[in-house]
């Protein structure tokens, strides 16, 4: 048995960063992960939180960071530990999360260009996301990375162009530390 839990940035300690960051590293390509040491520097950040769900063990099967903000919540990554997918472990964790907000929630999915990144949107589309059509790219998260060019799919709702835009410069400046 599962279980979803909150873990509070402030007091997370070694052994929980180690396993959300293997679960990381085993889950995005370079180009959508942060260096250890920049990951490990955004839970000084008040804005990011870390929720996971854990086996009766208290090992890490999923995990879910998300930054959140007074207008949006924005998930930069959910994962589900390799051994432990397809059981319906990252839906449950999405979906608890998704309960919890009365905000839009927004992520960064790759364009649907191959089966493995329609499949993917198909995920979050059951989900309630909504696939948004205007152009986006995600800035790079380590040094020497070109932009990433990716898409904006929001829940519960589709969003306007002037909204998109709202959404992007908060994540451009809030999320990657850019000025806009």
């Amino acid at each position: 048995m599962d279980r979803n839990t909150v873990i509070n940035a402030t007091v997370i300690n070694e052994t929980e960063f180690n396993e959300i960051f293997a679960i990381m590293e085993a889950s995005f390509p370079v180009s959508e992960l942060r260096t250890r040491s920049g990951q490990q520097a955004l839970l000084e950040h008040p804005n990011y939180h870390l929720y996971t769900s854990k086996d009766a063990e208290g090992r890490i099967l999923a995990f879910l960071a998300a930054w959140e903000f007074p207008g949006l919540r924005f998930i930069e990554h959910i994962a589900v530990n390799p051994q432990r997918r397809s059981g319906g472990i990252g839906h449950k964790l999405m979906s608890s999360y998704l309960m919890r907000s009365d905000k839009p929630v927004l992520l960064e999915v790759e364009p649907p260009d191959g089966e493995l990144e329609r499949r993917r949107i198909g995920f979050y589309e059951r989900l309630g996301f909504h696939l948004n059509p205007y152009d986006y790219v995600q800035p790079p998260l380590r040094a020497g990375q070109a932009e990433l060019p990716l898409r904006i799919m929001t829940c519960p709702e589709p969003v306007t162009m002037e909204e998109f835009c709202r959404f992007r410069d908060i994540l451009y400046t809030e999320v990657y530390g850019l000025s806009v």
